[in-house]
């Protein structure tokens, strides 16, 4: 159950980063907002294709799914942040855009490991 709900974040992410695309064109250049939505069409495929490797069994699933997850939350909070301070005039919270991009180095990080705990094993 957990890829296909990793699948459905990815494709609300993915629409939101269209969201914040267009926004950035009309509603609010200069917000920032092209960084955001690139963030979230960035991870939206990148969890895609670790819930695929998670499938084809090129990730151990734990780490894999926590990799994913990751991404869901950094994107999540950097992105998140960028468009409340754009269209709220205000911070998510205090460090939340550097937090989501923290988070999602350690994704990126744990999609490696998640990897090659997978060679390890086979070895």
């Amino acid at each position: 159950m957990t890829p296909i709900i990793l699948i459905a974040l990815a494709g609300l992410m993915g629409a939101a980063g269209v969201v914040l695309l267009a926004a950035a064109a009309h509603a609010a250049p200069g917000a920032g907002l092209e960084s955001a939505g690139q963030m979230l069409l960035f991870h939206a495929a990148a969890i895609v294709a670790a819930t695929t490797a998670l499938y084809e069994g090129l990730l151990l699933r734990p780490v894999g799914i926590a990799a994913a997850i990751g991404f869901v939350v950094g994107a999540a909070l950097f992105s998140g942040d960028i468009a409340m301070r754009a269209f709220a005039g205000h911070r998510l919270f205090p460090f939340a855009a550097p937090s989501g991009g923290f988070i999602l180095i350690a994704g990126w990080l744990v999609l490696a490991v998640a990897a090659l705990l997978v060679l390890a094993r086979a070895n």
